[in-house]
């Protein structure tokens, strides 16, 4: 009688061992292809993160410019490639005011954005 009872729990632990090592496998699969899909969406982003840089570096130009030459009255520059800039100056609100002693750019292009920060 011993004998038909240690085999039917042998089967049942058998059956728990596969399962357990199967739902183990299964979530490191899981998370694994969630890494690579966010390594993947990195990767495709690079060229938006470029075009941020230069946005970035551009607004702080931007900001140089007004600074060194109060008086001129140009307008911003617009990028050709979509991305945008959003140019501060602080303590004080533009950037053709003597007292100005930082400039933060911002650059954006779709999901991406870089910042700039320059101290004088």
């Amino acid at each position: 009688m011993c004998q038909t009872l240690c085999v039917k729990r042998n089967g049942q632990v058998l059956i728990l061992t596969t399962l357990t090592i199967g739902g183990v496998l299964l979530g490191a699969t899981t998370i694994a292809g969630l890494l690579m899909v966010h390594q993947i969406r990195q990767t495709t982003d690079l060229a938006n993160s470029g075009k941020a840089i230069f946005a970035a570096d551009t607004g702080l130009e931007w900001g140089l410019y007004q600074f060194f030459n109060p008086s001129a009255s140009r307008s911003a520059p617009v990028m050709q490639n979509g991305a945008t800039f959003i140019t501060t100056c602080s303590p004080v609100a533009l950037c053709t005011d003597i007292g100005t002693t930082v400039i933060k750019s911002i650059g954006r292009s779709a999901n991406a954005g870089r910042a700039f920060e320059l101290s004088l």
